[in-house]
Formats: C-alpha cells, sequence, structure tokens
C-alpha cells in the first residue's frame, strides 16, 4: 500500500466576530462635549444639526447615510451607464458627549450610554486642538485623560449590566436544572472578571460558545473602536501634534485599533467650498480630506464588506457582514437565491477591469489550468475582435485534461457566438456555433497579439485555404481587397 499523502495544512479558522450578524449595522459619534463631535457629523452628512459651543446640545442622536466612496463603483458606472445606482453606506450617529460619572447618571449619562449600546461600532472623537475660545469640560486639553475617562465609563456600565445579569441568571438556576444556565453563568463571571482588571470585552480570547453568549448583551465595550484626532489645520497638515505620540503609545497598549489624525475645521471648511475650489485648495497646501479614509475605516471597523452586481439596469453594492456563507450573501440579493442556492459564479473587479467585459474574463479563466505555453497561446483569445468577432484557439485546447477542456467549453458556450463568427481551433468537439471553421494546421501561424489584430490579412489567408468557399460573402470582400493592396 502506498504512503499516504501529507495533509496540507488547513487555514486557521477565522476569529468569531463579535457584535450583531446584520448587514444593518451602525457606528456612534462618541466623545467629551465640545471635542467636534457634532461639528463631524454636520460635515459628513452636510445636515445642519446643532453644534452651539455648549455641553450637551445634542439631546437626541442625529443619524444619517452617508455613501461609501469606491473608485470601483464609479468606474462600474461609467463602464453600465445603468438606470440606477445604489453605492454602499455607512449608517452614522451622532451621540452627546459623555463626562466623567456618566455610568451613574453624571450629566446626561444614562441616556447617552443606551444610545450608544444601541449602535455597533464607535468613532472615538478626541480633542487635540487648543482654543480658549472653545471651553473643555474639564479646563485644559488631555487627550489621553479623555481616553482614560470615556473608557472607564463604559466599563463600569458594562460591569454593572454584567452584576445584574448574574444575579438574574442565580435566580434562573434556582429554578432549573438547565445546563445552559450554567454555562451562561460561568461566561459572566469571566467576563466581569476580565472588566473588572481593566480591560474591554473586545481584546479578549474569547471562544465560539462565549461569543454567541456576548452577542446577545450588546456589551459597550464588545464594540469595535476608531479614534479620531481632532486637530487644528496646520497641525493636522504638518501631521505633527505633541498629543500624538502619546494618544499613539495608549492606544497601542489598549488594543492597536486604529488611529486617524484630521481637522474638522478644514473639513468643515472644504465642505463649504465648490467642489474645484476645494481641489484647488488641497493641491496648493499639499493636504487632504481625511473624509473618505473616516468613511471607508468605519465601514471595515463594524466588519461590513459588500459586493458588487451590475448592468444596464442596476449597478448595486449588496452590504454582507465579514464571514458571510455564499448562501447567505445571496440571500441579501433575494431570499429565494437562498433558499435554491447551488453556486456562486463571481469574478474579480481587477480582471473585470482589465478584460473590459464578463466573456473576456471567462474566457480567460480557462487559462488557469493550462500550461505557460498553452496560456501564452490562450491570451490571444481573451479578447473577442468584433466586425466579425474571431476567436483564436489553434492549439490551446491540445493536451487538456477534462477539467480545462469544460472550462474552455464554458467560456466559449458564454461567448454567445453568433453568427458571422470565424473560429480556428483543432478540436471540433469544443465550437458549438460558428460561419467557418477551420481545423487545418497551416491556415493560421500562431504570431504575436499584433500581428493577429490585422483581420484583412487574416481574411487573405483564409482565401488561400481549401475551405475558403465556407467564408461569407463580406469576408471575401476584405479579403480581397487587402491582397489588392498588398500586391
Amino acid at each position: 500500500m502506498p504512503p499516504k499523502a501529507a495533509k496540507s495544512k488547513e487555514a486557521a479558522p477565522e476569529r468569531p466576530i463579535l457584535g450583531r450578524f446584520s448587514s444593518h449595522l451602525k457606528i456612534g459619534i462618541v466623545g467629551l462635549p465640545n471635542v467636534g463631535k457634532s461639528t463631524l457629523f454636520n460635515t459628513l452628512t452636510k445636515l445642519s444639526i446643532p453644534a452651539e459651543n455648549f455641553p450637551f446640545c445634542t439631546i437626541e442622536p442625529n443619524e444619517a447615510r452617508i455613501n461609501v466612496p469606491d473608485e470601483r463603483f464609479d468606474w462600474l458606472c461609467h463602464s453600465f451607464k445603468p438606470k440606477s445606482e445604489v453605492s454602499a453606506f455607512l449608517e452614522i450617529h451622532d451621540i452627546a458627549g459623555l463626562v466623567k460619572g456618566a455610568h451613574q447618571g453624571q450629566g446626561l449619562g444614562n441616556n447617552f450610554l443606551s444610545n450608544i449600546r444601541a449602535v455597533d461600532g464607535i468613532f472615538h472623537v478626541l480633542r487635540a486642538f487648543e482654543d480658549p475660545d472653545i471651553i473643555h469640560v474639564d479646563d485644559s486639553v488631555d487627550p489621553v485623560r479623555d481616553l482614560e475617562v470615556i473608557t472607564e465609563e463604559l466599563r463600569l456600565k458594562d460591569v454593572e449590566f454584567m452584576e445584574r445579569k448574574l444575579e438574574d441568571l442565580e435566580k434562573s438556576m434556582k429554578r432549573s436544572n438547565d445546563k445552559q444556565l450554567k454555562i451562561e453563568h460561568e461566561c459572566c463571571q469571566r467576563v466581569k472578571g476580565w472588566l473588572q482588571d481593566g480591560k474591554d470585552v473586545r481584546l479578549g480570547d474569547w471562544k465560539a460558545a462565549d461569543v454567541e453568549i456576548l452577542n446577545t448583551f450588546q456589551l459597550l465595550t464588545a464594540k469595535p473602536v476608531v479614534y479620531l484626532v481632532n486637530m487644528n489645520e496646520k497641525d493636522y497638515q504638518r501631521k505633527k501634534k505633541k498629543f500624538l505620540p502619546k494618544i499613539h503609545a495608549w492606544v497601542q497598549e489598549h488594543g492597536g485599533e486604529p488611529i486617524l489624525p484630521f481637522s474638522c475645521l478644514l473639513e468643515k471648511n472644504l465642505a463649504d467650498m465648490p467642489e474645484d475650489e476645494a481641489a484647488k485648495y488641497c493641491e496648493e497646501n499639499k493636504i487632504q480630506s481625511a473624509i473618505p479614509k473616516i468613511i471607508k475605516t468605519g465601514f471595515a471597523a463594524i466588519n461590513l464588506i459588500y459586493f458588487f452586481t451590475a448592468g444596464p439596469d442596476e449597478v448595486k453594492c449588496w452590504q454582507i457582514r465579514r464571514q458571510t456563507k455564499a448562501p447567505q450573501a445571496a440571500g441579501a440579493i433575494h431570499t429565494d437565491f437562498e433558499r435554491g442556492f447551488i453556486c456562486a459564479e463571481v469574478m474579480k473587479f481587477d480582471d473585470l477591469k482589465e478584460l473590459g467585459n464578463e466573456s473576456a474574463v471567462k474566457v480567460g479563466r480557462a487559462g488557469l489550468a493550462l500550461t505557460e505555453e498553452q496560456k501564452i497561446k490562450l491570451s490571444v483569445a481573451r479578447a473577442v475582435i468584433s466586425n466579425p468577432p474571431i476567436l483564436l484557439l489553434d492549439e490551446v485546447t491540445g493536451g487538456l485534461d477534462l477539467l480545462a477542456e469544460r472550462a474552455v467549453q464554458e467560456a466559449l458556450d458564454t461567448l454567445m457566438l453568433g453568427k458571422s463568427t470565424i473560429i480556428i481551433a483543432r478540436r471540433l468537439s469544443l465550437i458549438r456555433h460558428a460561419d467557418y471553421i477551420s481545423v487545418m494546421e497551416d491556415v493560421v501561424e500562431m504570431g504575436t497579439h499584433d500581428e493577429l489584430l490585422n483581420l484583412d490579412g487574416l481574411y487573405a489567408e483564409l482565401l488561400r485555404s481549401e475551405e475558403a468557399s465556407n467564408l461569407p460573402k463580406r469576408l471575401w470582400r476584405r479579403g480581397l481587397s487587402y491582397l489588392l493592396r498588398s500586391g
């Protein structure tokens, strides 16, 4: 008996994600009063909401949907010119400022902590600018101190929640012998101990069973965080400020999540300018808006991804949660697609952009199972030349295994080859539709791509072949014209 083949190393399983399993997730703007939260929200949404210079000016959370900028989406819309364009979006909530003691109801703490519980991620805005005209609740600017205040308030609120949850579980365990209650109780005890050690829930290495339980709690410190450092325009342009190294050191010690410097004042001014003036201002001052990066980073932080569907009717981004399986992704389009799911046919955007259309991408895929020599030959067939279309295969299909042969066949079927199509190949079994088929070895020498683009010359070569009588009349005319011109 031959020795068993060594098992290939399997990819490490993905870490289970904390948070709601949904494609409609939200991110909240959080921070102390007067750090730039509402000004940032105004800039992101261009909505008119209160942003006056006094604490607690935002009473109810303001909500808005922001389009996620993506050059790929723009390219698809330009290419397909659809009737409808639906881009990905990030739902943002502006939440009023927290202060020390919020978990005990200080300021408007309890209301706003419940608003944070309702979102799925946090934009934590930090003040790193000094301005005597804008008051600070603690009378001095110290972003690291502000970080400690906010994270401690969220953590203490989670401890309070876990204590109540443990009390409820203990009461239930006295009335029931359900094993699941005991498992949940043990999990809650571990989480409470973790929080009391001064650590956030999202930074723990939890098992899948723990995550399943934790996701029912929506704990505040389980939510992913993006730190937005609000600076004045001059400091943002230089990317230097005495606070930045201290903020970076603190964040690295507490999970190492993204830090994005930006200038609220700059972004507000750019948003108020016409688009051409804003571009000119950025070019002259060698500065760039941070808004696109903030939106994209927030979208990724709450574990959202998307895929495209494109056609003349609609180009659309379909949002799904990271780690979503293909059947559930299909269900985002229609529930029937999930129920009757068989397989997903997808393509990479880069392939589509490079090759120009879906048919060319599928022809290119047929080359994946070929040798390098065969791939070189098949590269000619990646583009179907119009008026009339000509697909050059020649020896490309020689010596293929069954899998590769099926791939070529599928590519040919997808091309929807119709009339006036010339196919030059050796394997008649791969060809179904053509006005003219040549299986003669001497009809065309496989040359460079540029040589093969000389269509009239190709027609002339076909006229010299024994099967020239099979050519359509219009190809006769073009071939004869070439022969007369070339002498």
